[in-house]
C-alpha cells in the first residue's frame, strides 16, 4: 500500500459489504468513516440486474445507507462504453430494468430490428426465444456486448448460470466472442474513477475476489485491498500471479485505513 490513506474509494459489494442480503460486520461503519472524512467513493458491481436505485433501497433494507449516486454498475459501465462509441446508437437487450434503463439515459434506442449492437446482461429469467434473437442478429452483423464474464450467480439455494454462462452459449452458436465492459475488465474501475474524479495514484479498490476485483484494480493502476470475507479465503490468494496491497480480514479492518 502507499503511504497516504487514499483519497478516494471503489469497493465491491457482494462479499465485502453484504453477503445475500445482509450487511457484513464494519460494513456500515466504514461507510460512516467514508462519509465522515468526506472521501469520494463508489460501490461497484458487477450485477446488472438493478438500478442504482434499486440497490440502494435493498441496500438500507440490510442497515447500509448508500445513496444511489454512489452506486455504480456493470449496466451504467455498460451504457456509457457505448455512449462514447456509438453516440445515440440502439440496441437489442437480453436484461433487466438495470440495463435498459441505464441504455435510455445515454439515449439509445432498444429495438429488435436491426440493432448496433446485442448486449447480454443479467436476468433471472433467460428466455430461449431471446437469446435466439440474439443469435441470428449478431449472425446478421450486430456486435456482441455483455456487461460481465461472471459464469454463475449467488442465490439461497446454490448457484445461478450468469451473463457468462449464456455468453458462452451465444458464442458456441455464433462463433462470436463478446466484449465484457464488467470485471475484471479495468475499464470498469476507470469509468467509475471518472465518474468522481478520481486518480489512480490516490485511488483503492477493495474486493473479494483475486480474480476480479483485485486483478482489475492492479490493471487500472490502483492500490487494493483483499477481505476475506466472500470468495477468495487466504489460501488461495498463492494460486495467483498477482498479489493485492493488503489482505484483511472484513471490511471492519479498513475503518482505520480511511
Amino acid at each position: 500500500m502507499r503511504d497516504h490513506p487514499p483519497e478516494c474509494w471503489l469497493t465491491d459489494m457482494d462479499g465485502v459489504l453484504v453477503r445475500e442480503e445482509h450487511a457484513l460486520p464494519g460494513a456500515a461503519e466504514f461507510l460512516g468513516r467514508l462519509i465522515e472524512r468526506d472521501r469520494r467513493f463508489l460501490v461497484i458491481t458487477n450485477n446488472s440486474i438493478f438500478t442504482p436505485r434499486d440497490l440502494s433501497a435493498r441496500l438500507a433494507r440490510s442497515g447500509l445507507l448508500i445513496p444511489e449516486e454512489s452506486i455504480w454498475t456493470s449496466a451504467l459501465a455498460t451504457a456509457t462504453f457505448l455512449a462514447d462509441q456509438l453516440p445515440g446508437g440502439s440496441a437489442y437487450v437480453i436484461g433487466e430494468a438495470g440495463m435498459t434503463t441505464a441504455l435510455h439515459e445515454v439515449g439509445y434506442t432498444l429495438t429488435d430490428r436491426d440493432p448496433d449492437f446485442v448486449v447480454l446482461g443479467e436476468t433471472r429469467t433467460y428466455s430461449f426465444e431471446a437469446i435466439t434473437r440474439a443469435i441470428r442478429l449478431i449472425e446478421k452483423g450486430a456486435r456482441f456486448i455483455a456487461t460481465n464474464p461472471d459464469v454463475t450467480g449467488p442465490s439461497e439455494e446454490g448457484p445461478l448460470p450468469a451473463t457468462g454462462s449464456v455468453a458462452a452459449l451465444i458464442t458456441r452458436a455464433t462463433g462470436r466472442d463478446p466484449y465484457f465492459v464488467g470485471k475484471p475488465n479495468p475499464m470498469m474501475l476507470r469509468s467509475a474513477m471518472n465518474k468522481i474524479e478520481a486518480h489512480s495514484e490516490n485511488t483503492v479498490m477493495v474486493g473479494d475476489r483475486m480474480d476480479t476485483d483485485v486483478v482489475a484494480g492492479i490493471e487500472a493502476g490502483l492500490d487494493t485491498i483483499l477481505v476475506l470475507t466472500g470468495s477468495t479465503t487466504r489460501t488461495q490468494i498463492e494460486r495467483f500471479p498477482w498479489r493485492p496491497g493488503r489482505v484483511l480480514d472484513s471490511i471492519a479492518d479498513a475503518i482505520e485505513i480511511v
